[in-house]
């Protein structure tokens, strides 16, 4: 393993280990460096902030673990990622409270419409509002990902999963009845 896996991984424990007992937003790079008997210039070669750490975790442990899976469907990978987050739901929930540049929750939301455009477009074929559905669908999973995670005694991943796709395709099947009954 290279030397700066190995820094970035303990940067990375230190920062997992502070969010256990500090607001996120209350941790600093300092704090981190502390953490792990390492110096502020060490972090800064490796990441511009803790926002970029965190983002680095979100895509080690989650991101390229999953790009050489196969998912049979959007459910599959939508179930993967809700366990993933609920299996680390402490540390999502503080990294997620925090919003603006840099945030987790911009990077997160930027791999969300990465991740329905594809989808979106193949639907949606050549709308001209192609931009419209994706920040719509992107800000609506964001959205809900997040209100299930903050919420104190969330519910297990695979209940969320099922709740999210009876809501989708519920309104979708009703909007297909209430088309084909005015045709």
């Amino acid at each position: 393993m290279p030397d700066s896996n190995i820094t970035k991984k303990a940067l990375a424990f230190a920062l997992k280990e502070l969010v256990e007992t500090t607001s996120f937003s209350k941790i600093s790079v300092s704090d981190i460096c502390t953490r792990c008997d390492m110096n502020r210039k060490s972090f800064y070669y490796h990441f511009k902030d803790k926002y970029d750490l965190v983002n680095w975790i979100y895509y080690t442990e989650y991101i390229a673990l999953i790009q050489d899976k196969e998912y049979e469907n959007g459910w599959d990978l939508l179930g993967s990622l809700c366990d993933y987050f609920f299996e680390n739901k402490n540390f999502y929930r503080k990294t997620l409270s925090v919003e603006g540049q840099n945030s987790f929750s911009e990077y997160f939301r930027d791999l969300v419409v990465s991740i329905v455009t594809d989808d979106l477009e193949e639907i949606f074929e050549k709308e001209d509002s192609i931009d419209f559905f994706v920040d719509f669908y992107a800000d609506a999973f964001v959205c809900a990902i997040k209100r299930w995670l903050l919420q104190k005694d969330c519910m297990p991943a695979e209940k969320f999963v099922v709740l999210l796709k009876r809501c989708l395709l519920g309104v979708s099947n009703k909007l297909v009845q209430d088309y084909s009954t005015d045709l």
